[in-house]
């Protein structure tokens, strides 16, 4: 398994292979549905962005409520192709990776190519686990949206497999 900490090495991702195991440590954005229509709204109607999309990473997750003792509630990735409308503008912004769970469409394989993104799949079932991981949440846009709102999680050591590299290679067959 790599360890990669994008913080130090962004460069890394774009080294990844489809299939590879990786340990990463960095920040990851969450961000479902509702917050992606509203960042793609405002893209075009050309109103600032309340997250600057250069290289991040957004971790397709709504975590549940923070228990009193914990950093954070439970945390897996949501189904991924839900975002696929969403992904070009984001990428166009400067979007560095994403990360769920399951299969994506041909488009967003191509888009990912062309942009030198990559798209990494998080153990499903596995949100109270994938927790652990995580070091810090901070609040950062869409209060009003809950547990869907946009948060900066600062991870250590989470768990994630290359499902689509930056030169557009899967480990599922499109």
């Amino acid at each position: 398994m790599k360890i990669i900490n994008i913080s130090q090495d962004k460069g890394a991702i774009r080294k990844l292979k489809a299939g590879e195991q990786i340990l990463f440590s960095g920040i990851f954005y969450t961000a479902r549905d509702q917050a992606h229509q509203r960042l793609v709204e405002a893209i075009q109607t050309k109103k600032k962005l309340p997250i600057n999309l250069e290289n991040k990473i957004i971790y397709y997750c709504g975590a549940t409520e923070t228990p009193p003792d914990k950093v954070i509630g439970s945390c897996g990735p949501t189904t991924s192709n839900r975002m696929d409308l969403f992904v070009e503008p984001l990428l166009k912004k400067g979007l560095l990776a994403m990360v769920g769970k399951g299969r994506r469409g041909q488009e967003v394989k191509v888009l990912i190519k062309k942009h030198k993104a990559a798209y990494f799949l998080a153990p499903s079932g596995c949100g109270a686990m994938l927790s652990k991981f995580v070091l810090a949440k901070k609040l950062i846009c869409f209060p009003e949206l809950g547990t869907e709102a946009i948060y900066r999680l600062e991870v250590k050591n989470f768990p994630l497999i290359v499902g689509i590299d930056s030169r557009g290679k899967s480990i599922y067959k499109l």
